[in-house]
């Protein structure tokens, strides 16, 4: 199951850009992209959701598991048998035994909800502010080329004309900065991209 936009078109409305019922699929579209941009660059759903994850088990007793923060495990599995001698602590899951067989290096599936019950205002702040630069360069043009990678002008000049353009290597809207990647991998301990949601 996909998950849904952190944000939506009344969180848009909140912040003063008005879209017309016309709009509204593009929008839609724009809040997708920018919400699964963010969850990209944080390593993590951010909102609540129920997700299975196969990892190679560690040698220890404790099991790390992304996407924080973890509330709940449902089964864990060695091998494809199920154990139960577990508990949930700080995001992790510790076993007495370990997670990994007699005879060597074992794969584990966890099936587990994580992530925030509620989206943080920052969050949201984000992507709508990710889908207002998308919508205002879909405005720009009627044809829709003001979507295309253009060039951001920095300066001009008028005597013996000169002009500068940003080299900051953006294709769109939808790229963070890399302040925003790291604040964001940071806070929500990225990795999870090996998780499947369900």
């Amino acid at each position: 199951m996909a998950l849904l936009p952190l944000a939506g078109i009344e969180d848009l409305s909140q912040r003063g850009l008005a879209v017309e019922p016309e709009e509204t699929g593009i929008t839609e579209v724009y809040l997708g992209v920018a919400s699964t941009a963010v969850r990209e660059a944080a390593g993590a759903p951010i909102s609540s959701t129920t997700s299975t994850l196969t990892v190679e088990g560690e040698s220890g007793q404790w099991l790390r598991l992304p996407g924080l923060p973890v509330t709940a495990v449902a089964t864990a599995k060695i091998d494809g048998v199920t154990v139960t001698d577990w508990r949930l602590r700080s995001g992790m899951l510790w076993r007495s035994a370990g997670w990994t067989n007699c005879d060597g290096p074992a794969e584990v599936e966890v099936t587990y909800t994580h992530g925030l019950a509620a989206v943080p205002a920052d969050i949201i702040d984000l992507v709508c502010r990710m889908a207002a630069a998308a919508l205002v360069s879909y405005r720009a043009q009627e044809d829709g080329s003001g979507l295309a990678a253009g060039k951001t002008i920095t300066s001009e000049r008028l005597g013996d004309w000169a002009v500068t353009y940003a080299a900051d290597g953006r294709v769109s809207e939808m790229e963070l900065s890399q302040g925003w990647t790291e604040r964001l991998a940071a806070r929500f301990g990225g990795g999870l991209t090996v998780a499947r949601s369900r």
